[in-house]
Parts: C-alpha cells; structure tokens; sequence
C-alpha cells in the first residue's frame, strides 16, 4: 500500500517546471543510474527496447539549445523572435537536457518480422518512448529536479544527430530540460474524472 502511494505521490507532483537553474540536488552519477534503471526497466512492445536516450549535462546542454536557437532563429520572423529566445533561454538556463530517441532500425525489422502488424510498430514505438519520458520525468521529480518536455523535432535531427555522432536510425522524439527547481508550476486544472472514466462490474 505504502508503495502504491509513493508511486501515486511522484505522479501527482509531476509538473512542468520552466522556473529551472544550474543546480542539481543530486550528483550527475545519480543521474545517469536513474536513467539507467528507467531505461532498463519500462516496458516495450514485443519487448523491442527500441528506446535511446542521450543525457547532455553542462556544455553539451548548453550546446543544444544554441543549436536549436540558430535553428529557429533561421525561420522565425525577426520581429516574433524576442518570445522565442526567451523560451530558449529558460530551458538553457537548466542544468541538462534528456534527449528521448526511437531507434527506428529495431521498428522496421519487426515490421519485417511481424508483417500483420507493421503500420503499428511506428505507433507502439511512440507509446513505448512516451512511457520512458514519464517514467523519467517522475524520477526526476522526486529527487527534487524540475522538468519540462519539448519537441523541437523534426527541426532540430540532423544538427543534433552530427553534432553528437548519433546513428542515423534514431528518430528524435522529444528533449527534456531538467534543473533546480527555481520557480513552481503554475495551478494545474482538471476536468470531471467522471467524464473520462468508465467501470462497468
């Protein structure tokens, strides 16, 4: 019971937290076997472990969102560009950036193993990864670090993947920020539970 409810407890105080800096209440080695676990441990379908996930921590994070700023900065209009810089700023201004990745190497054999199901690989792929970046956002809540979740994909693959000698099969999915929490969430809102749950006995 105690168990379940810690569980319960981390996914409630899961938030995104923006107001973040470049502190860490835990050592980087703490860091890396949280990800370590989460990555060894969250389920897959057909057991495909198609997840890859690249941790950057001081200059490398950094590194990232100067790329991704001269990525945008390259598209978005001169004028409109002020609210931009400030988002990479803040996520800048972390102390690393987990970069979630499918390998899509691993989804196109099972599309060969499995023909009858292979237009739902790519889709489990995404369930699969989305259930590391919770897994991972949660752990790293609960060790006192704030995070969000963005997804400046599919604009920023090729920068990232030469600029980290990455394999050409891994498909970005999403870029989590992470640091000393500086500033709270804001007030999150929920819609009737009844609406959206169903039991039938």
């Amino acid at each position: 019971m105690a168990n379940t409810q810690e569980l319960l407890t981390a996914l409630r105080e899961r938030r995104s937290i923006y107001g973040i800096s470049k502190e860490s209440p835990i050592s980087d080695e703490r860091i890396q076997e949280i990800i370590e676990e989460a990555l060894k441990h969250t389920p897959s379908a057909f057991n495909s472990q198609s997840t890859r996930i690249v941790v950057l921590l001081g200059e490398q994070h950094d590194k990232l969102w100067n790329i991704t700023t001269d990525v945008l900065k390259a598209i978005v209009p001169a004028d409109q560009f002020a609210s931009t810089q400030q988002r990479m700023d803040g996520f800048r201004a972390g102390y690393g950036t987990v970069l979630f990745f499918e390998d899509m190497t691993v989804v196109e054999d099972l599309q060969k193993q499995f023909p009858l199901y292979q237009d739902n690989f790519p889709v489990w792929a995404e369930h699969t990864n989305a259930m590391h970046q919770l897994v991972i956002w949660m752990a790293l809540q609960a060790e006192g670090l704030g995070a969000n979740l963005q997804h400046y994909n599919p604009l920023i693959d090729e920068r990232v993947k030469t600029e980290w000698a990455l394999p050409e099969s891994w498909k970005l999915v999403a870029q989590m920020p992470f640091g000393k929490i500086v500033a709270p969430a804001g007030e999150k809102t929920f819609k009737p539970v009844a609406d959206r749950l169903k039991v039938f006995k």
